[in-house]
C-alpha cells in the first residue's frame, strides 16, 4: 500500500499533540514573514501549515536536496507560499533560492544550516536583508557555521537563537533519535542486520554517541574514531574502542560519519575501506563524504550503490545525505513531535518583540521559551 500526502497528515496530526497544542495556541502571526530553510516532509508542513493558517507569510526552500516531498511543496504553493525547493536541486539551484529567499525580504528565519543567515553575514544578499528581526537555527552545524563567520569578523546583523542546544532537542533527538532511527532504515532498506557486523562511528558527539549506542543494541561490534581526547575519552567510558580513521577503516563493514565536517571521510581514504564495507552519513550535511571522488556508481537497491575503489566493491548509502531523513521516515512521530514543539516554540519566541532586541550574534533559546513543550509532552499520552 502507497499512502497519500494526507493519509501521511492526518496520521502525523494524530500523533503530534504537542506541536497542535502549541499551534493551536499561537496567536494571530499577521505582519510575520518567515523565510524557511528546512528539510520539506510531512513532519514539517504539520508546523509550517499551522504557522500560516495563523496569518504567517512563507518563503520555504531546503537546507538538503535530498530530503524534499514535491508534494509537500506543491502544497504549500498552492496554499500561497512563495517556494523555491525540488527533490535533487543542483548547488546553483540551492544558491538561487538563499537569493530569492532574502529578496523576499523576510521579517523573520527558519533554519536547519544557516544559508539565509550565513549569507546576510557575508553580505551577499541584495539591499533589504536589514528587514530580519530574528531567527531560529535548529542545528549544530549551522550554529558552528555562524561562530565561524563571526570569528572571521562577519557577524550575522540580527539575532539568531540556538535550538539546538535545548536539552528536550539535543537530549532527546540528537541523543536517541538520530542513532535509533538510522539503523532501523540501513536494515530496512539493506535487508542486512548489524549482528557481528563491525561498526565504525567517526565523531562522538551526542549524535554519534547515539548512533554507536544504538549499533551496539542491534547487534554490531563497534568503534569509534574521534579526534577530540575528552570525547574518545568519554567512548571509552561507553566500552567502545577507539582509534584512528586510518588504522579502525579497513576492518568496519560498516562506516558512519557524524561529525558535522565537510569531507571527514575523503578519498585519501578510501583505498583503505574494507571489501564489501557500507559508507553512511547522519550529519546534517551532504558533504561529509567526498562522494564524488568515488567515481561511478550503480544502483544495486533503492538507496543502495556499488562502486569499485582500490579494486574492491564498497556501498555508499542514501548517496551520502542524511540516512535516516534521504532513505527514511526520519524520527517517530511521536518523538519528532517533541521535536518540532521545541521548534515551534522556538519560533513563537523570535516572533515576540523581545527577541529582536536583543543584540546581533547567536543566543540561546531561554528556557522560558521551551519548557512548556515538556509539560506538554508529559501530558499527552
Amino acid at each position: 500500500m502507497i499512502t497519500t500526502l494526507e493519509q501521511n497528515l492526518a496520521w502525523a496530526r494524530r500523533h503530534m499533540r504537542v506541536t497542535h497544542a502549541l499551534l493551536a495556541a499561537t496567536p494571530a502571526l499577521e505582519g510575520v514573514r518567515l523565510a524557511c530553510s528546512i528539510h520539506l516532509t510531512y513532519h514539517s508542513l504539520v508546523a509550517l501549515e499551522g504557522l500560516a493558517a495563523k496569518g504567517a507569510k512563507l518563503f520555504v526552500t531546503t537546507c538538503n536536496p535530498a530530503t524534499v516531498d514535491d508534494e509537500c511543496v506543491r502544497r504549500l504553493a498552492e496554499a500561497g507560499a512563495a517556494t523555491h525547493a525540488w527533490l535533487n536541486m543542483t548547488a546553483g539551484d540551492m544558491a538561487e533560492g538563499v537569493v530569492l529567499a532574502l529578496a523576499w525580504q523576510p521579517t523573520h528565519l527558519f533554519e536547519m544550516g544557516a544559508d539565509l543567515s550565513a549569507a546576510a553575514a557575508a553580505q551577499r544578499g541584495p539591499a533589504g536583508t536589514g528587514g530580519i528581526r530574528a531567527g531560529l537555527e535548529v542545528t549544530g552545524s549551522g550554529i558552528s557555521r555562524l561562530q565561524q563567520l563571526a570569528a572571521a569578523g562577519k557577524p550575522v546583523p540580527f539575532p539568531v537563537y540556538n535550538c539546538d542546544d535545548v536539552p528536550i532537542k539535543e537530549g532527546l533527538h540528537n541523543r536517541f533519535l538520530v542513532g535509533l532511527m538510522t539503523w532501523h532504515t540501513f536494515t530496512a532498506r539493506t535487508r542486512l542486520s548489524l549482528h557481528g557486523r563491525r561498526v565504525l562511528v567517526v565523531g562522538y558527539g551526542l549524535v554519534g554517541e547515539g548512533v554507536a549506542t544504538a549499533a551496539r543494541a542491534w547487534g554490531g561490534v563497534v568503534t569509534v574514531a574521534e579526534r577530540d581526547p575528552g570525547r574518545a575519552l568519554q567512548a571509552r567510558f561507553a566500552g567502545f574502542e577507539t582509534g584512528t580513521l586510518e588504522a579502525l577503516l579497513p576492518v568496519a563493514d560498516v562506516v558512519v560519519t557524524a561529525t558535522g565536517v565537510a569531507r571527514v571521510l575523503h578519498r585519501e581514504h578510501f583505498p583503505l575501506l574494507k571489501a564489501g564495507s557500507f559508507l553512511l552519513n547522519v550529519g546534517h550535511t551532504s558533504d561529509e563524504i567526498e562522494v564524488e571522488a568515488l567515481g561511478r556508481r550503480r544502483a544495486v537497491l533503492p538507496f543502495v550503490e556499488e562502486t569499485e575503489v582500490a579494486g574492491r566493491t564498497v556501498y555508499l548509502f542514501a548517496g551520502g545525505s542524511m540516512a535516516n531523513l534521504t532513505a527514511g521516515q526520519g524520527d517517530s512521530l511521536n518523538s519528532f513531535d517533541i521535536t518540532l514543539g521545541t521548534m515551534v516554540a522556538g519560533l513563537r519566541y523570535i516572533f515576540w518583540p523581545v527577541a529582536a532586541q536583543a543584540a546581533p550574534g547567536i543566543h540561546p533559546l531561554p528556557k522560558e521559551a521551551w519548557e512548556s513543550v515538556a509539560e506538554l509532552a508529559f501530558s499527552s499520552p
